[in-house]
């Protein structure tokens, strides 16, 4: 085991296209460490640095006590698992397993005594005889984790490995695969696009963005305290409602947007230094979906606002309320970003079901029984409010803001 470290890493194409742009990170000695962003965002470039599939056009790598920049990938002790699998289909499943060890000129018994290990820490036993046409998605999935699971190498590296599945399936190789760190205890890096897998998954989570590091924290910390508006807009599903709103005094603090009031606890300005400065000017509001009820079932002191149902999505223990308010969506680079990353590969981007309205959602129990076109008062907690401001998109308050590249900058 080893930790890795990326100090000051540049990755530059051609034509001065800058894929990774000054990226410091340091994934501690046994941490599940995972990478990610939006398409395009440098994740998968760094991964391939470190595994030195990609040269690095600046800065080092290092992973134990080597700088492995001129390493060739044979010679970093690290075992990739790829999104494709690529497992040979003329090879068994035990062929498979076995043939990194055999080009490496690891002894028979050796070879046969780590392959039994990883099929059965995978429960491949009794597959070790098919050739990959013979299994399912899952399956091979899992003889590529063991290929690299017999080699023992100082880290881990996965490239979207879950992404091939179905549903169903990637929420189970999800729990395999931490079962599988917790027992191994192997540095790992693990790319996603999907920040539900990466919430589940890291122990900690870097977010990039255009290249650069946004921000890397415990999955809860991201959620809690998102440094920026991308940060809080990319982590959280659904994501987080935005608004830009007025910061009041009018009988206490308050922020108020589309004909609404608000009010904001004395306690969050304590929690976020220099939000008072705000007084009289706009900033943005951010409301997570989870932090809404309806008011029939909330707490009594949380916050009220009346809406009407656009759509429902019920979803058995909860209900994703879809609604507008009466105040344009927020335009702001980050948000743009958003919204572009959301709709990326579709024909058509996202119809707003009012013109010049912001869609918000609001999860909320299924003891509701809201529907569609209904009249219906929501609680807010105030407490879980977010600020951001509205020349830069950083969280206002946040002590790792200033810290933050702009992207395009």
């Amino acid at each position: 085991m080893a930790q890795i470290v990326l100090d000051n890493v540049d990755k530059v194409y051609p034509g001065a296209v800058r894929a990774v742009d000054g990226l410091t990170l340091e994934i501690k000695d046994g941490e599940f460490m995972v990478l990610v962003g939006p398409s395009g965002c440098g994740k998968s470039t760094a991964l391939r640095m470190i595994a030195g599939l990609e040269d690095i056009s600046a800065g080092t790598v290092s992973i134990g006590d080597r700088v492995v920049n001129d390493l060739a990938p044979k010679d970093r002790d690290i075992a990739m698992v790829f999104q494709n699998y690529a497992l040979y289909p003329h090879m068994t499943v035990e062929q498979n397993l076995a043939f990194g060890l055999q080009l490496r000129g690891t002894p028979k018994p050796e070879i046969k005594k780590r392959v039994a290990e990883a099929a059965k820490m995978l429960g491949l036993d009794q597959y070790l005889k098919r050739k990959p046409a013979a299994l399912s998605g899952g399956q091979r999935q899992r003889v590529a984790m063991g290929r690299a699971i017999v080699r023992e190498p100082q880290a881990y590296l996965m490239d979207e490995p879950l992404s091939n599945l179905d549903a169903k399936l990637r929420v189970s190789m999800r729990a395999s695969l931490n079962q599988l760190h917790d027992r191994l205890g192997v540095t790992t890096v693990y790319v996603t696009h999907d920040q539900i897998e990466a919430m589940t998954l890291g122990h900690r989570v870097c977010v990039l963005r255009e290249g650069r590091l946004q921000q890397v924290d415990t999955p809860q910390r991201l959620f809690d305290n998102p440094v920026n508006l991308f940060v809080a807009g990319f982590i959280g599903s659904p994501a987080m409602n935005f608004v830009t709103a007025q910061l009041v005094r009018d009988g206490g603090p308050h922020v108020a947007f589309a004909g609404e009031k608000l009010p904001v606890p004395e306690e969050t300005f304590a929690g976020k230094p220099g939000l008072d400065g705000y007084f009289g000017r706009e900033v943005i509001v951010g409301v997570r979906p989870s932090d809404f009820e309806d008011a029939a079932h909330a707490n009594a002191r949380w916050a009220r606002i009346p809406v009407h149902t656009s759509v429902t999505e019920e979803l058995g223990s909860e209900i994703n309320v879809i609604f507008t308010i009466d105040a344009p969506p927020v335009v702001h680079k980050d948000t743009t970003d958003l919204a572009q990353d959301a709709t990326e590969g579709e024909e058509d981007a996202a119809i707003p079901l009012v013109e010049d309205k912001a869609l918000w959602t609001a999860r909320v129990n299924a003891r509701s029984h809201v529907r569609p076109g209904q009249d219906i008062e929501l609680a807010v907690d105030t407490n879980n409010l977010h600020f951001f401001d509205p020349d830069s998109g950083v969280a206002i308050g946040h002590a790792a803001a200033h810290a933050v590249a702009p992207a395009g900058a």
